[in-house]
């Protein structure tokens, strides 16, 4: 077998474009200002800003570090890393086809009700419309025992979408997708944010939000909300970032390039909540009552009370609608591409195949996984649970793992560090060991302590046990399952081998030189 020539970014520019298209998504628009406003309003921007500069970036600069200098599928680098770490790889892979196959029905809904927006179908009961009529949700989770029309041919086509961009390639597809999405993301987004805080009742909003408690600033989980919501808006832990690292040539800026895909999503975090809670104070004005009391985030707050927002504005509530349900689908499927094209660079690197027998294989049964769970009226269920143990117990974990073995065990960071100061605009310095080293691992490590102290005490959302213990804890400890045991099978594609022993000798010798 004849071992093919990585694909490339065509620029920078490009790569910078997809980075941030991934690391922009649903959680930026609607988790973001409302966690901002739970953990001391305009005071949260400074723990926000801290683990951004101490947990974001440096962790973005490792991930970029690891795909530019082994040029590789997390498996496969990580491999050539250490053996035994391939498991973490193929962990990583296998949480992203977790997150791929629910992550694509919540893009499917923004889809619907885009067009819901058009008439306002939901009436005057978007709570009953979503839940009831749209969704058909059963009043309990279980056994799949329907199918829901109106959610699956949405799906079907965003799956399309989705698998015919990821065939035409890194540069010909994901690449040029970015180019187009990102751009209108951000101008669809602006129109609406403009929009929002010429409402009256806008400023309510916004002094909710931006009003500082300092005295939040005493509050430990204040601080963990912060690294958390840093952690999982950047897209890091899960390996996308050392996917799409694996596709720079060789001369490029890895540090420069993180600071501002770092700072670039959370410019848009900021900008959605300052759309997102004019809009609320609207809302609240309308409504009659306080901001606080109709603050919320997530399905809550995309699918409920945005729609309530919408049939309540005097004028250009259809505009309106279009334009949030817009944004939230650009945003989906630009970090869903991301999600999807981890699974297919492992398996490529695994099996030597064609990127689109790959998309095919891959994508394709992905593709009908969600299609077959997710339109049902259990799936509404299915994907809470997924979405919480998979975030909780796979995307940290896994990263708290990669950095003990990195950073801990191998004490690679030196290594990394030189690699990055070579293809870096920004020197590192010693605070980028220091929170790699300590400041992340400590912190990922309270927030596993403090998530398993609260999942034991009681149920997720009082739901039976043996469902959590079947779609939740089943779900995440058979994705390190699934990690071990393909790691576990030799690799068979040629040049694999002598690739790797290359990059060893290399690996120590510089730790000689040390």
């Amino acid at each position: 077998m004849v071992q093919q020539t990585r694909e490339q970014w065509g620029t920078r520019a490009g790569f910078l474009m997809a980075a941030i298209g991934s690391a922009v998504g649903l959680g930026n628009i609607w988790r973001f200002p409302y966690v901002a406003y739970d953990n001391g309003g305009g005071a949260f921007l400074v723990p926000y800003l801290i683990a951004l500069l101490t947990a974001g970036i440096p962790l973005l600069i490792l991930e970029y570090s690891i795909g530019h200098r082994y040029r590789a599928s997390a498996p496969l680098a990580y491999r050539r890393i250490f053996r035994p770490a391939e498991a973490i790889g193929w962990w990583q892979v296998a949480i992203c086809f977790v997150i791929a196959v629910y992550y694509g029905a919540i893009i499917a809904w923004s889809c619907a009700y885009l067009v819901f927006s058009i008439r306002e179908s939901w009436g005057d009961d978007p709570d009953g419309f979503f839940f009831g009529e749209y969704l058909q949700t059963s009043e309990a989770p279980g056994a799949i025992s329907g199918y829901v029309p109106g959610v699956a041919l949405p799906l079907i086509g965003v799956w399309a979408v989705v698998l015919v961009i990821l065939a035409l390639g890194v540069r010909n597809g994901i690449e040029k997708a970015n180019r187009i999405f990102i751009p209108l993301l951000v101008v669809l987004f602006l129109i609406l944010v403009v929009q929002a805080v010429t409402l009256e009742g806008a400023a309510d909003g916004l002094n909710a939000l931006f009003t500082p408690d300092w005295s939040a600033m005493l509050n430990g989980s204040v601080w963990v909300a912060a690294y958390g919501q840093i952690f999982f808006s950047l897209s890091i832990g899960f390996a996308i970032m050392v996917t799409y690292a694996s596709y720079l040539r060789r001369r490029t800026d890895l540090s420069g390039t993180a600071v501002t895909a770092g700072f670039a999503n959370s410019s848009f975090e900021l900008l959605a909540g300052i759309g997102v809670f004019a809009a609320l104070g609207f809302m609240a004005g309308a409504a009659g009552t306080t901001v606080d009391q109709v603050a919320t985030s997530g399905i809550g707050l995309a699918f409920v009370a945005f729609p309530q927002i919408i049939s309540t504005l005097p004028f250009g509530g259809a505009l309106f609608g279009v334009l949030f349900f817009a944004s939230l689908t650009i945003a989906g499927i630009t970090s869903l591409i991301s999600i999807v094209e981890v699974i297919i660079s492992a398996v490529r690197d695994r099996t030597g195949l064609g990127r689109i027998p790959t998309v095919l294989l891959v994508g394709g049964t992905t593709a009908l996984v969600s299609i077959l769970l997710f339109p049902t009226p259990e799936g509404l269920y299915y994907l809470d649970v997924f979405d919480h143990f998979i975030n909780q117990y796979g995307i940290a974990l896994a990263a708290l793992v990669m950095l003990i073995v990195f950073a801990w065990i191998l004490r690679r960071l030196p290594m990394f560090d030189r690699h990055a100061a070579t293809f870096s605009s920004i020197p590192l310095g010693l605070w980028w060991k220091v929170a790699l080293g300590v400041i992340t691992p400590l912190l990922l490590g309270f927030m596993m302590w403090d998530s398993l102290r609260t999942e034991l005490a009681q149920n997720y959302e009082d739901y039976p046990t043996q469902f959590l213990l079947t779609a939740g804890w089943g779900v995440a400890i058979g994705a390190i399952v699934f990690g071990v045991i393909v790691s576990l099978f030799p690799w068979k594609r040629a040049g694999t081998t002598t690739e790797e022993d290359r990059r060893n000798m290399t690996d120590q010798i510089e730790e000689g030189d040390r």
